[in-house]
């Protein structure tokens, strides 16, 4: 089901009403609805792959429980290596068989050898990559002892099948999300209201911007050849607003409807489109997916205690990693070193971690090089998001190619504005309210003045938003 379909505006309502009005007096009811309500959330996509969460949520559960019980070193070692190795065998098998099976019969053609073996016809289970990740969480902080092992199933599997979240993200840890099961939940007015605006902030992002963009971007990337190259620059640029809107607006829906229900989830995007240096970026990026690499990969690794050397290693690794976990293809990987390349001069210069506060805090507009700073990152990404967008390496290389043509500095011919002033008001109101929780956080305005805000941006979606029940990019992952 998808959040910006009707399905979804009649799910949520009716659920919400079941939740609050019919269950609120059993907190273990409660936790059997949002089990019943995920399942037919996810079961409307594919219901054969319910099985697979089924599988994952009783495997940790049951792991969770043995690791409790066991105390020897190796034996609880022996479990976690079960969870880690079952849970990514199942990502493995769906996501990257193909891949690696192409490669190596690509790898042994070039020395002669000839293999003939057959490619497996599977779809990707939305949302596996994200579930997966999740209840790893809960099995690697069990063991480490970070977390209590539950003995509340149906917790457990509220937890791993939380359906504002299932699909894609925010990844949450076990450790904060889990023990907001355990909790007797009441309605908060004012958190359900802000879940609310953050809903319809979403929605902008996902249905007027990046919706808006992607016939363009689509178009652009497909015809490239015979486009200018002011016109790719400008693909490349909607591209990165598309892709923006599309996941932040999901993350923006999915934390607004967990409030509605009175949960707390991560927040996943920090506006890292107003980031001065790579490294900012990447703190205020997908920050769900980054700081679980970096707790369940980086710090194990060694992080940055080692030596120059194993910082640079550890980094690569990360951004590697973290680019073929999008996608079982070359550009991912390819689109993950290249951001380990811009990071490197910063982590050299140790100047990795020197823009932590919002940009131009206090002021305004930002200064000369505060601006200029932010451009050149933005500049980074975009060229960076071309690997990410592109079908495949080669694709990538003649598109940036053809970017550097004597038309490079000639006004596209088919200049879209209305999707221009979308993105203007998209980083209006979020340069406006860069330290919120979101865009659409404006409490300190005048009732008025909000309410006018609310309902310019109602009808931006109303007028202007594609209900196609276009799906979101993040999907695919």
């Amino acid at each position: 089901m998808l959040f910006n379909s009707l399905d979804f505006a009649i799910f949520l309502p009716i659920v919400f009403g079941l939740y609050w009005f019919v269950t609120n007096k059993n907190l273990k009811f409660q936790n059997v609805l949002i089990v019943v309500a995920s399942y037919y959330f996810y079961g409307l996509w594919d219901w054969r792959f319910l099985g697979l969460i089924l599988f994952s949520t009783v495997l940790d559960y049951s792991l969770g429980v043995a690791l409790g019980k066991y105390e020897k070193p190796n034996h609880r070692k022996i479990l976690l290596w079960i969870s880690i190795i079952t849970n990514l065998g199942f990502l493995g098998i769906f996501k990257y068989y193909n891949f690696f099976l192409d490669n190596f019969i690509e790898v042994f053609s070039v020395f002669g050898y000839r293999f003939s073996a057959g490619s497996l016809s599977i779809i990707l289970p939305v949302g596996i990559s994200f579930y997966t990740f999740q209840t790893l969480s809960y099995t690697i902080d069990v063991y480490k002892n970070k977390l209590e092992p539950t003995k509340d199933f149906v917790a457990f599997a509220a937890f791993v099948s939380f359906f504002p979240q299932l699909v894609a993200g925010p990844i949450e840890r076990a450790t904060h999300l889990l023990p907001q099961f355990y909790k007797k939940r009441h309605f908060n007015y004012q958190l359900a209201s802000d879940g609310i605006r953050q809903i319809l902030w979403g929605l902008f992002k996902k249905m007027v911007v990046a919706d808006n963009c992607s016939p363009i971007v689509n178009e652009i990337f497909a015809n490239y050849q015979n486009e200018s190259g002011s016109t790719l620059v400008l693909g490349a640029v909607l591209f990165a607003f598309q892709i923006y809107g599309d996941f932040s607006g999901y993350s923006d829906i999915a934390i607004g409807t967990s409030r509605l229900f009175g949960f707390d989830l991560m927040k996943n995007f920090n506006y890292p489109y107003f980031s001065r240096d790579i490294a900012e970026f990447w703190r205020r990026w997908h920050i769900s997916l980054s700081t679980w690499f970096r707790d369940y990969l980086y710090i194990p690794l060694g992080g940055s205690k080692g030596g120059l050397w194993m910082k640079i290693r550890n980094t690569f690794i990360i951004f590697i990693v973290s680019g073929f976990w999008h996608g079982a293809n070359w550009t991912f990987i390819f689109w993950g070193t290249l951001n380990a390349l811009f990071f490197l001069p910063l982590l050299l210069r140790e100047t990795n971690r020197s823009n932590l506060d919002a940009v131009a805090l206090g002021k305004l507009i930002p200064n000369f090089r505060e601006f200029f700073s932010i451009l050149l990152t933005f500049g980074l990404v975009c060229f960076a998001w071309i690997f990410f967008r592109a079908e495949n390496l080669s694709q990538a290389f003649s598109y940036i190619e053809s970017i550097f043509t004597w038309n490079l500095l000639s006004i596209p011919p088919k200049f879209p504005t209305k999707e221009i002033g979308f993105i203007g008001i998209l980083l209006l109101f979020e340069w406006m309210n860069r330290t919120q929780e979101h865009g659409l956080e404006i409490e300190r305005f005048n009732v008025w003045i909000r309410r006018s805000l609310y309902l310019c941006v109602m009808f931006l979606i109303l007028r202007y938003a594609n209900f196609g029940n276009n799906e979101f990019i993040y999907f695919q992952f």
